[in-house]
């Protein structure tokens, strides 16, 4: 039995249909005895409520749960009540994120926070070492970066605001991540960096969201999933074979975790784990 600890991501569901179906899925991933699940937030604080909700049903149900806080944009009195809010429930970890720019606001707040180093820093603050805070790296590169090396000073500068470990943007080459670690070790940054794993399920979606997020589907899995067609089981049958040798590779190779990008959906994911023997 692999003892290797993992993590769950969901998005807050939008009616109570969506919360009820969400929270199944949530009992069938806790067999795996997660070490957290952790919940998005979205940009501009859209879904504040329904990320303060989630992760309220989350405890509830005995596991314990991360809100993303994404700071672009948020002005610092409204970050301090968030943290109030968190704290005054008894949570106790935080995924610190820039986030986007909600569509609409081309001028951020005065006040207002540009990146995830200064939320870090801010939460550190206010609150000292009360919260495990988590921040977001990117092993193929942030796509607003200018270069890779300034992606990478900016990652260690988020570490020496304070973060306590990290989470990965998703990635099916795995040299990149491992590449991007040493780099930052290099550089005296020696807290965890946790593997972010996408599931495959529909090459159209994943593609358009890989374009978007900066994540690269090398070219030999672009390929095969293209040939595939609307073969939609196909699809997901070579994306379990991709995902599980590459989280066993990962895990063989010293990864701290793995951390499931699950789409509020059970089934893949499930399989992954229950494939590396949890």
């Amino acid at each position: 039995m692999n003892r290797t600890p993992l993590s769950f991501e969901f998005f807050p569901a939008r009616t109570e249909e969506g919360r009820a179906k969400v929270a199944v899925t949530r009992q069938q991933l806790r067999q795996f005895n997660p070490e957290f699940f952790s919940c998005t937030f979205g940009a501009g604080g859209t879904t504040r409520d329904g990320t303060l909700q989630t992760v309220l049903d989350i405890m509830s149900e005995g596991t314990a749960a991360a809100p993303h806080l994404a700071c672009i944009g948020s002005e610092e009195s409204e970050v301090r009540h968030i943290l109030n809010t968190y704290r005054e429930h008894g949570i106790k970890h935080i995924v610190a994120l820039r986030g986007d720019i909600p569509s609409g606001m081309g001028v951020m707040a005065s006040d207002g926070f540009r990146y995830a180093n200064e939320l870090v820093s801010f939460i550190r603050q206010e609150h000292g070492d009360w919260f495990h805070i988590e921040v977001g790296a990117y092993p193929e590169f942030h796509p607003q970066a200018k270069n890779a090396q300034s992606d990478i000073d900016y990652f260690v500068q988020k570490c020496q605001a304070g973060a306590n470990s990290a989470i990965t943007q998703y990635f099916y080459n795995i040299d990149s991540y491992f590449a991007f670690v040493d780099a930052v070790q290099a550089q005296g940054v020696n807290i965890p960096i946790v593997p972010g794993i996408m599931p495959i399920a529909n090459f159209s979606s994943l593609s358009r969201f890989s374009d978007t997020c900066g994540a690269e589907i090398p070219r030999w899995l672009r390929l095969k999933l293209q040939a595939y067609g609307d073969d939609t089981a196909s699809i997901k049958a070579m994306g379990l074979d991709v995902v599980t040798d590459l989280c066993d590779r990962l895990l063989s190779q010293g990864a701290p975790s793995l951390h499931f990008y699950t789409l509020n959906q059970a089934g893949l994911v499930s399989t992954v784990c229950q494939r590396l023997g949890y």
